[in-house]
């Protein structure tokens, strides 16, 4: 055999061992969701976070142990890479085992080499109609506009083992929905059908049924969440139908679903259809396939470069004291670039700033933080760049940039959606709108603290609003979890001395927080700080965030729903009764 090909067999033996455990942990997510292992659920999903990086590492110490000089022999790669596609032919995930074979390639050989004719700049194998050896949907042909028999199919068919709430009443709820949604009915075209992706999407304490009902030319995407009750039984909680809804189920500011799939393009390509305007890097990502949705924003990224004129400029916003945040005008999206060094009061190194976007990356986001894609070396077009940035770059952060010739090389950056700074905001905001992003600024605290974070610095700037109004925090220097911090009252004063002191004259820990001074930290005199109060008095209450601790060190897992209280059926239709049929 030759060397090349040996090299490539090994590359790509090594993603198949990556996708089998990939691909046995999401499926084992049915039988964690049917014991109701929540604790189980949140761990394997941490866990599988880690898997590419691990059997990259195990893969790049194959190549180097078994080919001493690959990575001395760069003009084998073409060669290689040749190969390698020629083991693709008839494989179910050419193009993630394309992206392995790139994260292997960079760490063997110079990035000198990072070109498409040493790795994967562009995908070599179609993954157009390539399906597993199961379909990846199931249809339905409703004979009439009578769906409940429709509904008890789709519901049956996942198997679970549990039993249900009560069915009866849950085909009856969907249907009086469908009815709603559609209260002319619908003309029936011969191709009239629905369709639903054959694996649960699973996450923290909810499986979603995701399917799409056909009819002529039209596509009508539905989401079913099923939840479960206090014994274990399944209910059908809501049917999501409008495509706000959907697209905030798959909110990168989310987890990654557990999805068990033979072929992950015949998925991303059936939940494009039901939310067009996400682009496929983003499904990817929040199907567990992170590793692969980089390289698809990259791949955006340059064609958008490539196709654009106008330059890279410092994002708008107050200036961070450990970021330096870019962006460019056209294209969604931030860049982020840890400085060199933090002015104070920021006590914090590089290394611990890393450390917390980890741990926001493996962490439940319960759609309150923006998830962030990381990259390093990347070369951007200098003439691209507006030249206050690129001083700022060199100023700021003089060790992760570079230039090369035309180029601007930066180290290491991170990117991820751009948001309009919630401080910004505000200062144009009506009444309504001041009202409803303060309020749903401190659902996000509320959020955040049920899912054992907190934020640290709570000022304005470090969180955004989203195009839909939904508050998200981004600024992670300061996180901790919520259970470490030490929520205190404020300590009255003594005397006139205290009184008047410039400094506490109490000790402060570290840990010490004082919801108390939130309020006036937060908001000037005036409306909005009213508004705070109105809405979330007890945000400044430490008794409130003390029964939150608690609550997490009892473990208590928090029901944070992605979508509206207000739509779910017990919400509409009447409470849940915890009876069997």
């Amino acid at each position: 055999m030759k060397l090349s090909i040996e090299i490539a067999q090994t590359i790509l033996n090594g993603f198949d061992r990556h996708y089998r455990l990939f691909r046995a942990t999401s499926a084992k997510a049915k039988e964690r969701y049917e014991n109701a292992d929540w604790v189980g659920a949140r761990k394997a999903s941490q866990e599988r976070i880690e898997m590419y990086d691990e059997r990259v590492a195990e893969s790049v110490t194959a190549v180097t142990e078994r080919f001493p000089g690959a990575g001395r022999e760069e003009t084998l790669w073409p060669i290689i890479k040749r190969a390698y596609i020629d083991l693709l032919y008839e494989h179910k995930q050419p193009e993630c085992a394309e992206t392995f074979f790139n994260s292997v390639s960079r760490r063997v050989i110079d990035h000198r080499y990072h070109r498409n004719e040493y790795m994967f700049g562009r995908p070599s194998v179609s993954t157009e109609h390539l399906d597993g050896t199961e379909p990846t949907y199931r249809c339905y042909y409703p004979r009439n506009d009578e769906l409940r028999g429709t509904f008890f199919a789709i519901l049956k068919s996942f198997e679970l083992k549990n039993d249900f709430q009560n069915l009866r009443r849950d085909l009856d709820w969907l249907a009086r929905a469908v009815a709603e949604r559609f209260p002319r009915g619908w003309e029936r075209n011969p191709n009239f059908q629905i369709q639903v992706l054959r694996s649960l999407f699973f996450r923290n304490k909810a499986a979603y049924i995701v399917g799409r009902v056909l009819n002529g030319t039209n596509i009508v995407p539905f989401i079913v969440p099923l939840l479960q009750d206090n014994a274990g039984r399944v209910y059908a909680d809501t049917l999501l139908v409008d495509p706000q809804n959907i697209g905030r189920i798959f909110s990168l500011g989310r987890a990654y679903f557990m999805v068990d799939m033979e072929v992950p393009s015949a998925y991303v390509a059936f939940l494009q259809s039901l939310v067009p305007s996400k682009p496929q890097a983003e499904f990817y990502t929040m199907v567990g396939l992170q590793k692969q949705g980089k390289t698809l924003f990259f791949r955006d990224l340059s064609h958008h470069i490539k196709h654009s004129s106008d330059a890279f400029i410092l994002a708008p916003g107050t200036k961070g004291m450990v970021m330096l945040v870019f962006t460019l005008p056209s294209f969604p999206y931030v860049f982020k670039v840890i400085r060199d060094w933090f002015s104070p009061p920021k006590d914090t190194d590089r290394k611990q700033v890393e450390a917390c976007y980890q741990y926001v990356k493996k962490h439940d986001r319960v759609g309150r933080m923006a998830d962030t894609l990381e990259y390093a070396h990347v070369a951007f077009p200098l003439k691209r760049f507006d030249h206050t940035l690129v001083e700022e770059l060199r100023k700021l952060a003089p060790s992760t940039v570079e230039i090369d010739g035309d180029q601007i090389v930066i180290e290491h950056l991170y990117t991820e959606r751009r948001l309009i700074p919630l401080d910004v905001y505000l200062r144009d905001a009506n009444h309504v709108q001041l009202r409803d992003a303060i309020r749903d600024y401190g659902n996000a605290l509320k959020d955040l603290a049920g899912a054992d974070v907190f934020p640290g610095d709570l000022l304005l700037k470090n969180f955004g609003i989203t195009r839909y109004g939904r508050v998200v925090f981004y600024d992670y220097d300061e996180l901790c979890p919520l259970t470490e911090c030490r929520f205190r009252s404020m300590p009255k004063a003594r005397n006139d001395d205290d009184e008047m002191a410039s400094e506490p004259w109490y000790s402060v820990d570290s840990r010490d927080v004082f919801p108390e001074q939130f309020p006036t930290f937060l908001f000037p005199a005036g409306k909005a700080r009213e508004i705070f109060l109105q809405e979330h008095k007890d945000l400044a209450d430490p008794l409130a965030w003390a029964a939150q601790q608690t609550r997490l060190r009892e473990g208590v897992m928090e029901d944070i729903f992605p979508y509206a209280q207000e739509i779910r059926f017990s919400r509409r239709y009447g409470p849940v009764r915890y009876y069997k049929e």
